[in-house]
């Protein structure tokens, strides 16, 4: 499936790639790392027949800008969302945010006070500890990882994503979702990214989900092994009128494990009035 974002804003974090298509109520997707707005390809589709959907790619992954010294911390992707909203001039869209997708999206909920009509969080980095122990490996030693052959990082990356599934991901799509992280600048932009997150950043606001005032849905894969089941239970915890949904025979990418489930369950809640 070709996968283009054919717009473009300028951001302080770099320029960003994003495209939007479909006619309805807005709904925003937001990716998780390693990954890109590519993993959202199948259920944006979907959903277009029903809502104006928006994907973008967060600075330092995929189509968006890649440059050395960029900030792509979770603080800086919270004020580029706040920014892409303006500049999309939504108000109080519904939003579906994967892995640090769900951290970005939370933050600015709380930090920068933006309203959504209703927050889907999939598998989303929240609550701690998280981060694979290849992750926090790499945010220790950035000068190291930094620093190895091309041949080396490939390898690792492409093993590492291979993790994320719970089902066989295929030399194909494994190939395309390690692509974006290949040659030097995306070899340190990948290792920018484990460098500048740490758990800081969901600390800064893990007391305050109770405060938010929307229709939550909670959907975890069974299986993730990135984001153990007692991560969705902590999180379900904390936003006591959240809906805590499993998805079987997953793991933490649900979008190619399971797309079908999550399409059902993503459709259920947003019809829920």
């Amino acid at each position: 499936m070709d996968w283009t974002l054919d717009e473009h804003l300028d951001t302080p974090s770099g320029t960003v790639r994003w495209a939007s298509w479909g006619d309805g109520p807005p709904l925003v997707f937001l990716h998780g790392t390693p990954f890109s707005s590519y993993v959202w390809r199948r259920l944006a589709d979907r959903f277009a027949a029903t809502h104006r959907v928006y994907v973008w790619d967060m600075p330092g992954f995929g189509q968006s800008e890649m440059r050395a010294g960029q900030d792509v911390s979770l603080a800086a992707q919270q004020g580029v969302f706040t920014r892409l909203l303006a500049h999309w001039g939504l108000r109080e869209p519904a939003v579906v945010a994967h892995d640090f997708g769900g951290a970005v999206a939370l933050r600015t909920a709380l930090l920068d006070g933006v309203r959504y009509e209703r927050l889907a969080l999939l598998d989303a980095v929240s609550v701690r500890p998280w981060g694979t122990g290849y992750f926090r490996l790499m945010h220790d030693n950035p000068e190291v990882f930094g620093a190895l052959p091309g041949y080396l990082h490939r390898a690792m990356v492409r093993a590492h994503i291979a993790t994320a599934a719970h089902t066989d991901l295929g030399d194909t799509l494994l190939d395309r979702l390690l692509e974006p992280w290949t040659g030097a600048a995306g070899q340190a932009a990948y290792t920018a990214v484990a460098a500048q997150n740490d758990e800081h950043d969901t600390a800064e606001v893990e007391d305050r989900y109770a405060e938010l005032d929307m229709p939550v849905l909670i959907g975890w894969g069974r299986e993730d092994r990135w984001l153990p089941v007692p991560r969705a239970e902590d999180l379900a915890r904390r936003i006591p009128h959240a809906q805590l949904a499993w998805i079987e025979r997953a793991g933490h990418l649900v979008q190619e494990d399971a797309p079908d489930q999550v399409a059902t369950l993503l459709a259920d809640f947003l019809a829920r009035r």
